[in-house]
């Protein structure tokens, strides 16, 4: 772990007047759910476009069942790990203004960020596409899968964002405009190919961002949107930080420094 690159950045997060995270599947790796495009994801078993199209769940919504099925089993059984806390933490001390996130397993709110923008959905509810009830995906069992609706009893959908649907507008907006106000941006374990969202770090650096990005390795943003890039685990990367803010003094402290 650059040490430096750590130091650099709780600086630049205590110069920031507003600070974001923008995050992808890579922050929940070590938590046990792999990237979707990996050797270990899902898109090896499941062809997206047959099992992860709207268009598939609508004209044979019992086979897509099966790969949802698989995504509950992940989902519903991980943890936050670290970097999913030290982000909390970085909230809860006024350090982060919110998360965005391309992930879909509620886990930055369960390690307690409040304002977190889900960008691509959650799995954490389902709708029903007949009566429009919506159901608590957390309190299904495995075996009340493939989940249907109490009141009309048509298949429910979880809240995800499939291939061919529109990202939700509220979550688009609100992102667009937490991306164009930021002055500092953390941008945690994404590939950023997948667009619209890839454009939050880039809209970000247009309005003079600082762009802090912390992945295993380069992407598409590395030397061109990022500032700098810190290469490693999330996990290791993003308390790192937090404890260097720490050792600073935290906000008060450093603007009663300067």
């Amino acid at each position: 772990m650059n040490h430096q690159l750590i130091e650099r950045a709780a600086g630049d997060i205590l110069k920031s007047k507003k600070t974001i995270a923008f995050t992808g599947a890579g922050i929940s790796v070590e938590s046990g759910i792999p990237d979707f495009r990996s050797a270990e994801g899902l898109w090896q078993k499941y062809d997206p476009e047959e099992y992860a199209h709207i268009h598939a769940f609508h004209s044979n919504p019992d086979k897509v069942w099966r790969m949802l099925k698989d995504m509950f089993t992940l989902v519903m059984t991980a943890k936050p790990n670290p970097a999913h806390i030290g982000l909390a933490e970085l909230e809860r001390m006024g350090l982060l203004s919110s998360v965005i996130t391309q992930n879909v397993d509620g886990l930055h709110q369960a390690a307690g960020n409040k304002n977190v923008i889900e960008f691509h959905g959650t799995h954490r509810t389902l709708s029903c596409l007949t009566c429009a009830k919506t159901v608590d995906g957390t309190s299904l069992k495995m075996e009340d899968l493939p989940a249907r609706c109490p009141h009309c009893l048509s298949l429910l959908k979880p809240d995800v964002v499939f291939f061919g649907e529109p990202i939700p507008w509220q979550a688009q907006a609100y992102s667009f405009k937490e991306s164009k106000s930021c002055s500092a941006v953390l941008v945690v374990g994404t590939s950023a190919i997948v667009y619209p969202a890839a454009s939050i770090p880039i809209m970000a650096k247009e309005q003079g961002a600082t762009v802090i990005e912390i992945n295993m390795e380069p992407t598409p943003l590395t030397g061109s949107v990022s500032d700098y890039l810190i290469s490693g685990s999330a996990g290791k990367i993003i308390p790192a930080i937090v404890e260097e803010v720490k050792r600073r003094g935290g906000k008060k402290a450093e603007i009663l420094q300067s």
